[in-house]
Protein backbone atom coordinates (compact mmCIF):
# COMPACT_ATOMS: atom_id res chain seq x y z
CA UNK A 1 0.00 0.00 0.00
CA UNK A 2 1.65 3.40 -1.00
CA UNK A 3 1.49 6.61 1.31
CA UNK A 4 -1.72 7.86 -0.38
CA UNK A 5 -3.61 5.25 -0.12
CA UNK A 6 -2.06 4.19 3.73
CA UNK A 7 -2.75 8.04 4.42
CA UNK A 8 -6.85 7.89 2.95
CA UNK A 9 -7.55 4.26 4.94
CA UNK A 10 -6.68 6.05 8.43
CA UNK A 11 -8.91 8.59 7.62
CA UNK A 12 -11.42 6.08 6.79
CA UNK A 13 -10.77 3.90 9.55
CA UNK A 14 -11.14 7.18 11.73
CA UNK A 15 -14.18 8.55 10.23
CA UNK A 16 -15.34 4.78 11.52
CA UNK A 17 -14.23 4.39 14.56
CA UNK A 18 -15.01 7.98 16.06
CA UNK A 19 -18.30 7.43 17.00
CA UNK A 20 -16.95 4.17 19.42
CA UNK A 21 -14.25 6.60 20.40
CA UNK A 22 -17.04 9.46 22.11
CA UNK A 23 -18.71 6.72 23.24
CA UNK A 24 -16.13 5.13 25.49
CA UNK A 25 -18.36 1.88 26.35
CA UNK A 26 -17.52 0.28 29.54
CA UNK A 27 -17.96 -3.83 30.38
CA UNK A 28 -20.45 -4.18 32.53
CA UNK A 29 -18.61 -5.84 36.00
CA UNK A 30 -19.80 -9.18 35.45
CA UNK A 31 -18.91 -8.68 32.08
CA UNK A 32 -21.45 -8.37 28.58
CA UNK A 33 -22.77 -12.19 28.78
CA UNK A 34 -24.24 -12.32 32.03
CA UNK A 35 -25.81 -8.70 32.26
CA UNK A 36 -27.51 -9.37 28.32
CA UNK A 37 -28.44 -13.06 29.60
CA UNK A 38 -29.65 -11.46 33.21
CA UNK A 39 -31.27 -8.68 31.77
CA UNK A 40 -33.26 -11.18 29.62
CA UNK A 41 -34.11 -13.40 32.07
CA UNK A 42 -32.64 -16.36 30.79
CA UNK A 43 -30.71 -18.80 33.24
CA UNK A 44 -27.65 -20.52 32.62
CA UNK A 45 -29.36 -23.49 32.02
CA UNK A 46 -31.46 -21.91 28.89
CA UNK A 47 -28.69 -20.19 27.71
CA UNK A 48 -26.53 -23.89 27.25
CA UNK A 49 -30.00 -25.25 25.70
CA UNK A 50 -29.18 -22.64 23.12
CA UNK A 51 -25.52 -23.32 22.76
CA UNK A 52 -26.11 -26.56 22.50
CA UNK A 53 -23.59 -27.34 25.84
CA UNK A 54 -23.61 -28.08 29.30
CA UNK A 55 -25.03 -25.55 32.03
CA UNK A 56 -21.44 -25.68 33.91
CA UNK A 57 -19.91 -24.62 30.49
CA UNK A 58 -22.42 -20.98 30.46
CA UNK A 59 -20.56 -20.13 33.70
CA UNK A 60 -17.21 -20.83 32.79
CA UNK A 61 -17.49 -19.04 29.75
CA UNK A 62 -19.05 -16.30 31.81
CA UNK A 63 -16.17 -16.08 33.77
CA UNK A 64 -13.80 -15.93 31.21
CA UNK A 65 -14.97 -13.18 29.55
CA UNK A 66 -14.38 -10.90 32.57
CA UNK A 67 -11.21 -12.27 32.75
CA UNK A 68 -10.02 -11.92 29.56
CA UNK A 69 -9.70 -15.47 28.83
CA UNK A 70 -12.31 -16.28 26.72
CA UNK A 71 -12.30 -16.88 22.86
CA UNK A 72 -14.04 -14.65 20.09
CA UNK A 73 -15.17 -17.77 18.50
CA UNK A 74 -16.82 -18.72 21.92
CA UNK A 75 -18.56 -15.01 22.37
CA UNK A 76 -19.55 -14.91 18.89
CA UNK A 77 -21.57 -18.71 19.52
CA UNK A 78 -22.85 -16.60 22.92
CA UNK A 79 -24.13 -13.20 21.09
CA UNK A 80 -26.03 -15.67 18.47
CA UNK A 81 -27.73 -18.12 21.01
CA UNK A 82 -28.89 -14.55 22.65
CA UNK A 83 -30.14 -13.32 19.46
CA UNK A 84 -27.03 -10.04 19.71
CA UNK A 85 -24.40 -9.37 17.47
CA UNK A 86 -21.08 -9.50 18.66
CA UNK A 87 -18.50 -6.95 17.86
CA UNK A 88 -14.80 -6.95 18.15
CA UNK A 89 -12.88 -3.60 17.19
CA UNK A 90 -9.80 -2.16 18.14
CA UNK A 91 -10.70 1.82 18.84
CA UNK A 92 -7.44 3.99 19.05
CA UNK A 93 -7.51 6.19 21.79
CA UNK A 94 -7.04 9.84 19.54
CA UNK A 95 -6.88 9.39 15.75
CA UNK A 96 -4.30 7.81 13.79
CA UNK A 97 -3.35 10.60 11.77
CA UNK A 98 -1.85 12.12 15.46
CA UNK A 99 -0.52 8.54 17.06
CA UNK A 100 1.66 8.70 13.82
CA UNK A 101 2.95 12.36 13.90
CA UNK A 102 3.61 11.77 17.56
CA UNK A 103 5.44 8.53 17.22
CA UNK A 104 7.49 10.71 13.96
CA UNK A 105 7.87 13.40 16.50
CA UNK A 106 9.79 11.31 19.05
CA UNK A 107 11.85 9.88 16.53
CA UNK A 108 12.81 13.14 15.17
CA UNK A 109 13.90 14.66 18.38
CA UNK A 110 16.20 11.14 18.82
CA UNK A 111 17.66 11.70 15.45
CA UNK A 112 18.26 15.40 15.43
CA UNK A 113 19.81 15.35 19.88
CA UNK A 114 22.30 13.08 18.01
CA UNK A 115 23.11 15.04 15.16
CA UNK A 116 23.24 18.10 17.54
CA UNK A 117 25.41 15.85 20.02
CA UNK A 118 27.98 15.23 17.36
CA UNK A 119 27.79 18.82 15.82
CA UNK A 120 28.18 19.91 19.06
CA UNK A 121 31.89 17.95 19.70
CA UNK A 122 33.02 18.47 16.55
CA UNK A 123 32.45 22.59 17.60
CA UNK A 124 29.88 23.47 14.69
CA UNK A 125 26.80 23.51 17.38
CA UNK A 126 23.40 24.34 14.96
CA UNK A 127 21.39 27.28 15.90
CA UNK A 128 17.93 25.93 18.10
CA UNK A 129 15.89 27.64 14.84
CA UNK A 130 17.95 25.31 12.39
CA UNK A 131 17.45 22.32 14.92
CA UNK A 132 13.80 23.14 14.85
CA UNK A 133 13.00 23.13 11.21
CA UNK A 134 15.51 20.08 10.97
CA UNK A 135 12.60 18.46 13.20
CA UNK A 136 10.20 19.47 11.53
CA UNK A 137 10.59 18.15 8.26
CA UNK A 138 12.29 14.79 9.87
CA UNK A 139 8.63 14.60 11.39
CA UNK A 140 7.02 15.24 7.87
CA UNK A 141 9.36 13.20 6.25
CA UNK A 142 8.83 10.11 9.00
CA UNK A 143 5.06 10.40 8.76
CA UNK A 144 4.76 10.24 4.75
CA UNK A 145 6.88 7.78 3.71
CA UNK A 146 7.14 4.58 4.38
CA UNK A 147 5.90 3.74 7.89
CA UNK A 148 7.61 0.49 8.61
CA UNK A 149 10.46 2.23 10.11
CA UNK A 150 8.30 4.54 12.17
CA UNK A 151 8.04 1.71 14.44
CA UNK A 152 11.41 0.54 14.89
CA UNK A 153 13.42 0.67 18.22
CA UNK A 154 16.43 2.25 18.15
Amino acid sequence: MNSNQAALARKQIDRRLAPLRAAKPALPPRGWLRAIREALGMTTRQLAARMKVAPSRISAIEKAEVSGATTIKTLREAAAALDCTFVYAFVPNKPLEEILRERAARKAALDVARLDHTMRLENQALLKSDLDDERRRMVDLLSSGSLRGLWEDD
